[in-house]
């Protein structure tokens, strides 16, 4: 029996399977099965009121899972899907509460790995996948981060190598009068306003009648070690500081370590957004295995192209 054929079994079996997407490793169970769904939880630490995004195989499922679909999110799943956009609409009836954190809207997306999209064929349904790591920490992009953080809860992990994109999709909530931006990923506003013509609103809604969402509190993807942002004029202080207080530090910075000592680890960082990216929680777990007494990162600059990127340093830091 091949690898995928296993996992769909299991998965129809009511266990969890972790799987590669583009963006980061997820922690799959069939999302028609209010136990299996639990598993997640359980697994996880998840708090019962944070929705799951549910993964499928195309956009043909749409309507399996959400009702009142606009024109603009089906335009936008023909241009972006197979690819790291979730779209929040609102959901069907038969949806179970345990998907969507009891609220009337679901995040649906289509993932951009061919070992996912076998897996979701080949099972047949809806998969709920957060990322496949403990609740607020750093989120896997390779099998074996899966392996330490999750080990025995989950009944088989499928390795399809490091993760291409390496930060978790954009969410669009489509689910309101105006399209929104409730998570930040490598599908940026202009992307999304080239195709539909107009300005996505970026964050919350006033009134409180924003979705609630994956990633959106506002500590989350973070490492064990206490983790500082500094700005590139900060690293040579952080360096200095870090040595009169005799703190092992661990930097991670596009710099070249200005300063050498023993109670200083330096991790040279890209310096373009989607390198950065691809290898940003490789290199956040690497580091923060060390043990050091903190992390320091150098924070990228404060423009478009790095906006997913810094949303989450912010929060690692939070």
């Amino acid at each position: 029996m091949s690898e995928i054929k296993r996992a769909a079994g299991l998965l129809r079996a009511g266990e969890l399977v972790a799987f590669p997407t583009e963006t980061v490793y997820g922690l799959g169970a069939d999302a028609a099965n209010p136990q299996a769904v639990a598993k997640i939880f359980a697994a996880k630490g998840r708090p019962q009121d944070h929705p799951l995004i549910v993964h499928l195989a195309d956009a043909g499922q749409f309507d399996a899972w959400a009702r009142d679909i606009p024109a603009a999110a089906r335009l936008l799943a023909a241009t972006f899907w197979p690819g790291p956009l979730t779209l929040i609409l609102r959901r069907q009836p038969v949806v179970s509460d345990a998907i969507t954190g009891g609220q009337d809207t679901i995040g649906l997306r289509v993932p951009n790995h061919p070992m996912a999209l076998e897996l979701l064929r080949e099972f047949g349904g809806g998969l709920a996948a957060p990322s496949a790591n403990r609740f607020g920490r750093i989120s896997p992009t390779m099998a074996q981060h899966v392996r330490d953080e999750l080990g025995e809860s989950i009944a088989m992990v499928l390795d399809g190598g490091p993760c291409q994109v390496g930060i978790e999709s954009t969410i669009l909530d489509l689910s309101g009068d105006v399209p929104a931006i409730l998570r930040p990923g490598t599908v940026t506003a202009a992307a999304i306003a080239a195709v539909l013509g107009q300005e996505p609103a970026v964050g919350l809604a006033p009134g409180g009648d924003t979705p609630r969402v994956s990633g959106s509190l506002e500590s989350h993807y973070a490492p064990r070690t206490p983790l500082e942002l500094v700005s590139s004029d900060g690293l040579v202080f952080a360096v200095r500081n870090a040595i009169i207080r005799r703190e092992r530090t661990a930097f991670l910075a596009s710099m070249a370590q200005p300063i050498h000592h023993e109670l200083i680890e330096w991790r040279l960082a890209p310096t373009e957004p989607g390198p950065f990216a691809r290898s940003l929680y490789a290199s956040l777990r690497e580091l923060d295995d060390l043990g050091c007494d903190r992390l320091v990162v150098q924070a990228p600059p404060a423009t478009a192209g790095w906006t997913a990127t810094l949303d989450r340093l912010r929060r690692a830091a939070g």
